[in-house]
């Protein structure tokens, strides 16, 4: 642990906060939790150390994020805070994790299955006394099944029920409740009760013994919670995917021209490495040698592999598919698009949405309850018959367990962050998903978001005689010099008409934002007296009249000798999806608004492509800002989405918000969703997901308080046996979990109109 303490270890699992200086972030994983009352414990415990200033531990994925100063605090001290009350922090992104959960997970199920055997074995014992009339069995008999169910229960007993037991004397060492205390105290008792019966038949509690109730009851109990893990990590898998998805070494060019393989931690800008195929890239770079496939599909959600060939960039994270290559490091560490999107993940995998802390401030007085209704049931029964009104204790121990409680939301919350970063949406915070099912408008940046940054050529006017496609080309051979966004579209649409090779260019001159000019000629022929001087331009620049350039368009010209010779009108290139991405939300019920900084006329022209009636042009930061507190005071719940470039306090400001553009740093973006790729129906996909969310949290929450409203009285009643009592809750959890499994299933496609 001491090693932790060493700064130069510390950004193997921190990173420096970007608020305070000589603070860093933390993020771990906690080994022995089981409810949200072990989440309170252990966020008390830490809170508790001088130099931590924030702790949130989250049930759901059994995750922690800790604040803390470096001026009054080393990481030992906390950790070892967490160590003291009873559980194990570990790095999140720890080499040996998955090993210890397939650890965790292999003694879970021999646990559940030397219960299920020795239930068996004792059910059989039990049998003859439930089926047997008065006289049919001897006491010698029933006494020896007695024994025989009580040597069976002991594996039970010392090995089946072992974490119960030492959970919950760690609670009593600690002063503390938690939802393994009634269950150890139920287990306890039955098994003295029981074995008070077996040593001594005649006296108050030998009327009964309770083995097969027993060891059913844990049989059922170690079912769910194998049950629950097994799917914990299935709802939680992709955000632990993705977070140890870097490799732990890598082959590394040396100045002989071999190789050697060295940590990633060691990896430097400007070093050379080896990529197989079948490997993830380390770090960020550009590929020296090879051409191959990449698959970025869970950080930029492009479903479909990516060529990349010499000179192509390439992101820490991606796979390799085809073969060997070569790559040169840009970036390392938290310098990386990986590191940012990781950041992203721990932050949202430790939040606690509203729903969850409400959860969570129920858990211990609802424990405290339970203690309480138990004695009281025990105290109401004594009187008629001892080992009666023990049972009946047991029963309401366990049948009121809040681990349904506990469970409903943040085992859902989990589910749908997993599914949404498999879709390339990082959810930031939690909380977001349930603001976003309650959102009714959604306001749209323009530029970068319903439209790329790139421009598409619209009409073209030429002079008499000149062919459109002719114009085209002779334009193409002069834009294809410069890297001007028109120029590039004109480009681009030469391509695309296949006009673009007709005609070459050369001593081609670029104006900074004015135009270029060069001569240009038909062919392959050599330059000759036939050459053409061209300008590709503004009207200025081509020596034109202001009037004939349209002030609602982008229009750029090109003339020669003659003047003026042709006129291309250039737009906006609106996102494919975006039109369908609108009418999916008005299908939903969502008013849409888009409010641009560009002009009206550039406003209503995108807003006619998509399909948007309320929309204005020519706003200022300060202006989105205040349609966004109009629409909130008038009792509208907003969703911003935009680009993130100079949106900030609108998206701080909304009730939710979205980011889209891979050029945004995404840890200093202010959105709770950041979209990895370029799909503008991840808005619909993610606002259909949040209802649905919100839709099953309200189903688990419901659940949980009907069957703890039905089920506790049947057991004050003492008409819920043990045994019952245990597959209730075992039952009740489960059916919590597989309820917000269902998330994980494929979001409703968007209908084209």
């Amino acid at each position: 642990m001491r090693l932790l303490d060493d700064p130069l270890e510390w950004s193997a699992f921190s990173r420096p906060d970007a608020r305070r200086a000589n603070f860093w972030e933390s993020n771990l994983l906690i080994e022995g939790m089981h409810c949200a009352a072990c989440a309170l414990t252990l966020e008390d415990a830490l809170l508790r150390v001088p130099g931590v200033v924030t702790a949130e531990v989250s049930a759901g994925s059994h995750r922690a994020r800790v604040v803390w100063s470096s001026d009054a605090v080393r990481p030992s001290d906390w950790m070892r805070a967490v160590q003291t009350a009873g559980y194990r922090a570990v790095p999140a992104n720890d080499a040996f994790t998955r090993e210890r959960r397939k650890s965790e997970a292999r003694k879970a199920l021999w646990r559940l299955m030397v219960a299920g055997l020795c239930m068996m074995q004792v059910m059989m014992y039990a049998y003859p006394a439930y089926i047997a009339a008065p006289g049919d069995l001897t006491a010698e008999m029933e006494q020896l099944l007695r024994w025989a169910s009580w040597v069976l229960t002991l594996p039970v007993i010392l090995f089946s029920c072992g974490p119960f037991f030492g959970s919950a004397w760690r609670d009593v060492l600690q002063r503390r409740v938690s939802m393994d205390l009634p269950v150890a105290l139920g287990m306890l008792i039955t098994f003295a009760v029981s074995t008070a019966g077996t040593f001594d038949p005649h006296g108050i509690f030998g009327r009964e013994v309770y083995f097969d109730s027993l060891t059913m009851f844990v049989f059922f109990l170690l079912s769910g919670r194998w049950l629950e893990l097994r799917l914990r990590d299935r709802t939680a898998g992709a955000l632990e995917v993705l977070m140890n998805r870097l490799p732990d070494s890598v082959a590394r060019l040396r100045q002989d021209g071999t190789y050697e393989r060295v940590p990633v931690r060691r990896l430097l800008p400007a070093d050379v490495i080896r990529i197989l195929p079948g490997e993830t890239f380390p770090a960020d770079g550009v590929l020296l040698q090879g051409d191959t496939l990449v698959d970025e599909a869970l950080l930029t959600g492009e479903s479909r592999p990516v060529a990349r060939g010499v000179g192509g960039l390439v992101i820490a994270g991606s796979h390799n598919l085809s073969t060997v290559v070569q790559v040169r490091v840009e970036r390392t560490g938290e310098q990386t698009r990986f590191a940012e999107i990781v950041a992203l993940m721990e932050s949202a995998s430790t939040t606690k949405p509203r729903l969850a802390r409400l959860a969570d401030r129920i858990a211990k007085p609802f424990l405290m309850g339970v203690l309480l209704a138990a004695g009281l049931a025990c105290a109401f029964w004594w009187g008629r018959d001892p080992g009666r009104a023990l049972m009946v204790a047991v029963a309401v121990l366990v049948v009121t367990c809040p681990c349904a409680l506990s469970l409903a939301t943040p085992a859902a919350m989990l589910a749908v962050a997993g599914t949404l970063a498999r879709r390339g949406v990082l959810v930031r915070r939690l909380e977001a998903l349930e603001a976003m099912a309650a959102v009714d408008t959604v306001m749209f940046d323009k530029t970068g978001t319903l439209t790329r940054d790139a421009m598409v050529l619209g009409s073209t006017q030429v002079r008499d005689g000149v062919p459109a496609a002719q114009a085209l080309a002779m334009a193409a051979a002069l834009a294809q010099y410069s890297l001007h966004p028109v120029s590039r579209a004109l480009v681009a649409a030469a391509g695309r008409i296949g006009t673009f090779p007709l005609w070459t260019a050369d001593t081609v001159n670029e104006v900074a934002g004015r135009g270029v000019a060069g001569r240009a000629w038909c062919g392959n022929a050599t330059l000759t007296a036939t050459a053409t001087e061209l300008r590709l331009g503004s009207a200025d620049f081509c020596g034109l009249e202001r009037s004939r350039s349209r002030k609602d368009a982008l229009q750029t010209f090109l003339s020669d000798e003659r003047g003026w010779l042709a006129t291309f009108e250039l737009h906006e290139d609106v996102r494919a999806d975006a039109r369908d991405t609108v009418a999916a939300l008005q299908r939903e019920g969502i008013a849409v608004h888009l409010l641009s900084g560009d002009s009206v006329q550039a406003a209503a022209r995108v807003a006619a492509q998509v399909g948007i009636l309320e929309f204005q042009g020519g706003c200022a930061p300060q202006d989105k800002l205040a349609f966004l507190r109009g629409a909130q005071q008038s009792g509208h719940k907003v969703a911003v989405v935009g680009d993130g470039l100079n949106d900030g306090p609108v998206l701080a400001g909304a009730h939710v918000s979205f980011a889209f553009g891979q050029a945004v740093p995404l840890a200093q973006a202010q959105a709770d969703f950041v979209v990895l790729g370029d799909q503008l129906d991840a808005v619909v996909r993610t606002l259909r997901l949040a209802r649905r969310t919100l839709r099953v949290v309200r189903q688990n929450l419901w659940w949980a308080a009907i069957y703890n409203a039905v089920c506790v009285p049947l057991a004050v009643a003492g008409w819920l046996p043990a045994w019952l009592a245990g597959l209730g809750m075992g039952l009740s959890s489960l059916l919590v979990v597989l309820n917000a499994l269902r998330l994980s299933n494929n979001a409703k496609p968007l209908k084209k109109m």
